[in-house]
């Protein structure tokens, strides 16, 4: 729910063929049956040149068939009584196929002798047809005159004995057992012997155990960072340190493609906002790098809320950064006005500090609120006053707090008492050029009006707050090991190096030769060592309390930061057009609902 701290209300306004199973029958299966209806019958059908034509076996229905009057040639006569007819309870065998050596048969009761015929004498039993067997007697006077010979008896051939098999060796005289081992043991070398040429293709070993990591930074250069780099590589010599500083635009785009190809780098720089959608690419890292304890007691109370998912961390911050207000120190000077530090007060301010000319056109503006294409920062200013205000970001739909805060932002630049307008240009390069009188910012903001305006006069405070609510809006950057990584234990160790305290006093050292100050400490003890620079103050005590939103400016995350604050920034545009700010929050609410769940970040 929300807490509901009122801002202030001041408005500067995915065959079995069919038929009959084919069943296979034998022995006792067929004594039920009648043996009329079991018996084959073979009949020799003679051409019109007295050759002998072929046998044609049967199993006729016999109670269709009509009785014929002439002889028929049955299997008793060619071997004689059929052992089953004699025993019908004697399981039947198929008699081998026997080609007569003795002469064939003149008449029915008569063997005589003949040319064997082409085929064997029994044909299939399915071959057998009625109209086959022959419908007038055979005439005696067209059979040639054949000596008898006596009846033999054909027995059939005794079937071969099985051979018998032997133990055969293989190859060499060994059993093939040892031979199946001796090839699966090959293959299985051979499958080691492929997988690690290909990994060395892309583990990145350089021989003799060596290992060469990748480290992704964004904004230190490589002399930054390389004696630390140096430092690790002669504690651990076996290891290879390469970074490289990539160019922020289409960074994540670029890590994304490069860690699904199996080519991304080891470590990587990513934004505090990015663990949720960035976490199946990011390795948890184990205790002995770094506690849930460590965190939450020795760095920031942001840090463990940013960084910490389901009890595991996924990252280790080397620096701190937080919203603060700049302001003009001539300007407040001359027109002896305080620094504001609530949001009435501030508003007050921001008024009393606007100059326009005798057109109305804005000459001197109090404080950069209330458009969003030339505020800098608009995003992370919005966040300011959701977080302040108790809106839930990821549940804005019917937000009063939401709806109260974008009222008050865009009220700076309404009506006639305005103090910003869509005219003006940026923020940053008016309050460079010194027409701005307020101006809310991050560090690195510091070098960058230092580099366009080295004398103008500027301070850094802490942003307003309301009452109890003097948050801030935190923006810094982590290392985390990436979970494709082949090189883990390696990378895991470089991490645990990083994140010493000396190694974090080194990095600042080495970041303040080349400008004024260097990244904010992360860690609570180290960070009040600044706190008596003026400069770094405001951000050390601001850091105590900030708190994180996706709604931040120049993480260059297009398909997340940046698609959430395009919808922001349509709701402020659609309110300076008069859209009213239930319907301007209901259809961002929608647009931050479509990028969470493009991700599949839940709703908290």
């Amino acid at each position: 729910m929300d807490n509901n701290p009122s801002l202030p209300n001041q408005n500067p306004t995915s065959g079995q063929t069919s038929g009959t199973p084919n069943t296979t029958a034998s022995g006792p299966a067929f004594a039920s049956q009648q043996p009329s209806n079991e018996a084959s019958t073979s009949q020799t059908q003679v051409n019109s040149n007295n050759t002998p034509a072929t046998s044609i076996p049967t199993q006729p229905n016999l109670q269709d068939q009509t009785p014929l009057d002439s002889p028929k040639i049955t299997l008793n006569d060619l071997y004689g009584p059929s052992q089953a007819t004699q025993n019908p309870n004697t399981q039947s065998v198929m008699p081998q196929q026997v080609q007569p050596n003795g002469p064939a048969f003149a008449q029915p009761s008569t063997l005589t002798p003949v040319q064997a015929p082409d085929q064997s004498p029994l044909q299939s039993p399915a071959q057998v047809s009625v109209e086959n067997l022959p419908k007038e007697p055979i005439a005696q006077d067209t059979q040639p005159e054949l000596a008898e010979a006596p009846l033999k008896t054909v027995s059939p051939p005794t079937p071969p004995k099985p051979p018998v098999l032997e133990k055969t060796k293989g190859g060499f005289g060994f059993p093939p057992i040892i031979i199946k081992i001796v090839g699966i043991l090959f293959v299985i070398l051979l499958i080691v012997v492929i997988f690690s040429f290909i990994s060395s293709l892309f583990h990145k070993d350089t021989g003799n155990g060596k290992v060469t990591l990748t480290y992704w930074g964004l904004w230190e250069d490589s002399n930054v960072m390389q004696g630390i780099i140096s430092d690790f590589e002669r504690q651990n010599p076996n290891i290879t340190i390469n970074y490289t500083r990539e160019d922020p635009v289409k960074y994540v785009d670029r890590l994304l493609t490069r860690l699904q190809n199996g080519n991304g780098p080891d470590i990587f720089r990513l934004n505090n906002t990015w663990i949720d959608p960035l976490q199946n690419t990011l390795l948890p890292l184990p205790n002995d790098v770094i506690d849930t304890k460590t965190l939450k007691d020795e760095y920031f109370p942001v840090v463990s809320d940013d960084l910490v998912r389901n009890g595991a961390i996924y990252g280790i911050p080397l620096d701190m950064d937080v919203l603060v207000l700049y302001i003009n120190k001539d300007i407040f000077d001359h027109a002896g006005a305080k620094i504001p530090s609530t949001w009435e007060d501030f508003v007050t301010v921001a008024k009393g500090l606007t100059v326009k000319d005798s057109t109305g056109h804005i000459k001197t503006a109090g404080a950069a609120m209330g458009t969003y294409d030339n505020v800098s920062h608009a995003p992370d200013i919005l966040s300011l006053l959701f977080l302040q205000n108790g809106a839930n970001l990821s549940k804005l739909d019917n937000s009063q707090n939401a709806i109260d805060a974008l009222n008050f932002y865009t009220s700076f630049a309404k009506t006639d008492d305005r103090v910003w307008d869509s005219t003006l240009d940026n923020s940053l390069t008016n309050f460079e050029n010194g027409n701005l009188a307020m101006y809310f910012g991050y560090s690195y903001d510091y070098f960058a009006i230092k580099a366009a305006n080295p004398k103008l006069n500027f301070e850094i405070h802490e942003v307003p707050h309301l009452s109890g609510r003097n948050m801030s809006v935190a923006n810094y950057w982590v290392e985390g090991v990436s979970s494709k990584s082949t090189h883990q234990k390696e990378a895991l160790l470089f991490m645990k190096y990083l994140a010493q305290k000396d190694n974090l006093t080194r990095l600042y050292s080495e970041e303040a030769k080349t400008r004024q100050f260097g990244e904010i400490y992360p860690r609570i003890d180290m960070a009040k060592t600044l706190s008596s620079d003026p400069v770094l103050l405001p951000f050390v005590s601001s850091a105590q309390s900030a708190m994180s939103s996706f709604f931040v400016s120049g993480t260059n995350f297009t398909g997340y930061n940046d698609a959430l604050n395009q919808y922001l920034g349509n709701s402020v545009n659609s309110m300076l057009k008069d859209t009213s700010a239930d319907s301007a929050v209901s259809t961002l609410s929608q647009g931050v609902s479509q990028v969470l769940n493009q991700y599949a970040i839940p709703s908290q």
